[in-house]
Parts: C-alpha cells; structure tokens; sequence
C-alpha cells in the first residue's frame, strides 16, 4: 500500500470529550485529503465528515462514523436494512453489497447508487431529497463494529467512492 500522502491524518484513537462514559476508539484510519473533518453533531458520532459535492450538485455529501461499544449497535443485516429502508422504495437488485478485509478487519460494504433519501433522524433532512447515493461499510473489530456511512447527491457519491474505500482499507487495530 503506497504511504498517505502528507495532508491526510490519521484518526485519533480516541476523541476527549469530558464524559467519562466516552468509549475510546479501538481504531484508526487515514482521513481523506478532500473530505473535511468537522464537530461531529450528535454523540453517537465519533467522527463526521462533509465530502464536497461533484460538480452540477446543490448538495455537499456527508460521511459519519458511529461507534457503540462491545457488542452495541445491531447487526450487520439490521444496520444495512436500516440504511436502505432511509431510500425508501429500494429494488433489491439496486443494492450492491460485498465483504471484504483490510488489516486483519473483516468489513461488510454496501452500496446504492440512487434513490429518495430520507434519514427518519434527528437532524435528518426534512423533506425527501431525490437522487442520492448510498456507500457504507461496518467494520468489525475485537472491541465492536464502528460503522462508516457516506450519504449525499448520487454524482457526489460516485465521485467520493474512491476515496471512502480508500479510507476503509486504512483502518486498522490501534
């Protein structure tokens, strides 16, 4: 694997927060150079991200990271039905899901390029936003799964996609 380049940084493994009930992050991985890395809005999130939409969109995309604890946060099928039933009226066959491993982490990805988003989350958007992108992975870890989640414009996914498996193929153990 070629060294990141310089203005990429390795994830903390743990964020301070005050809060004795904070879970430190078992994990790193490189942050992308075009993702910027912003306050993370709620604490379920350990890490949040604004991807810069492609050209033609209105939209920036947004790549959250959440980590639960040992055994927290559902299962792999739970989590990825979830993430799917957000697009509403999805075909099975528009759903692009695979597994794979990087540093000795097995990681469970899946993919959807196009659909109506509507998160069904605080702070989600309010009105259905039509023709965005799914690529998510759940990585599993010894000390639980952290899951990675990029919604945004479907040509702002596609475009960051690269980027996104590039970030997970840099998570390793801490």
């Amino acid at each position: 694997m070629p060294a990141a380049p310089s203005s990429a940084r390795a994830a903390p493994a743990a964020a301070p927060t005050g809060s004795a009930k904070e879970e430190p992050l078992h994990i790193t991985w490189i942050d992308p150079p075009a993702f910027k890395r912003v306050p993370p809005s709620n604490p379920m999130r350990k890490a949040s991200f604004i991807v810069p939409r492609a050209e033609g969109d209105t939209d920036d995309g947004e790549l959250t990271v959440f980590y639960f604890g040992p055994g927290q946060g559902g299962s792999i099928d739970a989590n990825v039905d979830r993430w799917i039933k957000q697009f509403g009226e999805t075909k099975p066959g528009d759903v692009k899901r695979a597994d794979r491993e990087a540093n000795g982490l097995r990681q469970h990805t899946v993919e959807l390029d196009s659909g109506t988003f509507s998160s069904g989350m605080p702070g989600g958007p309010t009105k259905p936003k039509e023709n965005y992108g799914l690529v998510g992975g759940i990585v599993e870890s010894p000390s639980g799964a952290y899951f990675f989640k990029l919604v945004g414009p479907a040509k702002t996914v596609k475009k960051a996609k690269p980027d996104f498996y590039k970030l997970l193929d840099s998570v390793k153990p801490s």
